[in-house]
């Protein structure tokens, strides 16, 4: 009866740190990216009657605590920062004070005073820089980019524009256009086109609203309204405009395409008129937000339009998410039995895409686990009763000496 007693308290025991596991699952039911986990149990083996058909167990014990990486619901959020994986992969974060990288996919991040962006520990989110000239650069901490976009000068225009090809000698149009120097500054060019009937062709000049240009020309159309031969062996013409407060400007007038009409600029039987028109310049821009896209590549938002990438999120996979090592706050770490991170780009490489403004809730199945919670309190109650029993029979073994 001895072997019966102790059979109980090893149910007792396993069945108290189920409890313990399914207590942790309900309290964590509303932590962002909690994987609930479950207990596994096996038998103890200790005895043998003298062949196999006479084999005792003496109890339980507990296996292990697994957890389940099923992904949880996704919850709407209004922070861009705020941050889920949809697919395989985890964050990877760094611990500033220490140089230690941890693992998670608790996505509730926000840039600090320094511009990193970072967990509400403070820990640095992980990525790959991108240049200026869209060059992603080795992994490190996502930083916001300079508060100001330098200006960028106008070296290519083009306009959407028909000339009247019924037009009279002298008839004019203007068009104008707004253009920037090297430091910003913002210049009008206004291109006047005058019919020349006797040469059946539109001659043009520009006249900029600061500096000089000297820049003449003439254009003329075929049959069908489109460029003619000669106008585009001259291929795009340069707009060379002097004396600015930033470098002097040579701007592409771009009509052709490679060395043919793109259609752009046409001489049909209709009224002049610009419907479209492009320029390349901006003059410098503040930063006003950020956005990130399913790849995981953070863009600066700035006040003159422009929209410049600075960073691409970097997630790690691992061949076991079942062996990671949990370090409490939602984070996990590498080990023995997870193997090595596998790092790479957001929506590449078998990783999941990024899903801004967006949460992963817990995977915590309430009503699973209040199954578990009478399950494991109906064991416990048994096992109790097993002991209570073998008490009372060993009671009776010594009441017959009495």
């Amino acid at each position: 009866m001895i072997g019966s007693l102790y059979s109980g308290i090893s149910g007792l025991k396993a069945n108290t740190s189920a409890m313990a596991v399914i207590g942790d699952n309900i309290a964590n039911v509303d932590t962002t990216g909690f994987k609930v986990s479950r207990v596994t149990f096996a038998n103890i083996f200790t005895a043998s009657m003298g062949s196999a058909q006479n084999q005792i167990g003496r109890g339980v014990v507990m296996n292990g605590v697994n957890p389940n990486w099923d992904a949880g619901s996704m919850e709407n959020t209004t922070s861009v920062t705020d941050l889920s994986i949809n697919g395989q992969g985890m964050f990877i974060v760094q611990d500033p004070n220490d140089g230690s990288q941890y693992y998670t996919r608790a996505g509730k991040f926000e840039f600090d005073r320094d511009g990193d962006l970072v967990t509400p520990d403070g820990l640095a989110v992980q990525g790959y820089p991108i240049d200026i000239n869209g060059n992603t650069q080795p992994i490190s901490n996502i930083t916001l980019p300079n508060g100001t976009n330098s200006p960028r000068a106008t070296d290519e225009i083009s306009f959407e524009i028909n000339l009247d090809a019924t037009a009279a000698d002298g008839d004019t149009f203007d068009s104008t256009i707004t253009v920037y120097d090297s430091l910003g500054t913002p210049v009008e060019l206004t291109f006047q086109f005058t019919y020349d009937q006797t040469n059946t062709e539109w001659d043009w000049t520009v006249a900029p609203s600061t500096g000089a240009s000297a820049t003449t020309g003439s254009i003329s159309f075929d049959s069908d309204g489109s460029l003619d031969a000669a106008t585009e062996a001259g291929g795009n013409p340069t707009i060379a405009i002097t004396g600015l407060a930033g470098a002097n400007l040579n701007i592409d007038w771009t009509y052709l395409n490679s060395a043919a009409s793109d259609g752009s600029v046409t001489g049909y039987s209709s009224e002049s008129t610009k419907t479209a028109q492009a320029q390349n310049g901006y003059p410098p821009g503040m930063l006003q937000g950020v956005s990130v896209d399913e790849d995981g590549v953070f863009t600066g938002l700035y006040s003159n339009g422009t929209m410049i990438p600075f960073a691409q999120l970097a997630l790690a996979d691992f061949p076991s998410y079942a062996g990671l090592s949990k370090q409490g706050a939602n984070l996990f770490a590498e080990s023995l039995a997870s193997g090595q991170a596998l790092i790479s780009a957001a929506n590449t490489s078998g990783m999941g895409s990024v899903a801004p403004n967006t949460l992963e809730m817990s995977n915590v199945d309430l009503a699973t686990e209040f199954v578990e919670l009478i399950t494991t309190q109906r064991a416990f109650q048994a096992n109790s009763k097993v002991i209570t029993a073998s008490d009372e029979v060993l009671a009776e073994l010594i009441n017959i000496k009495r």
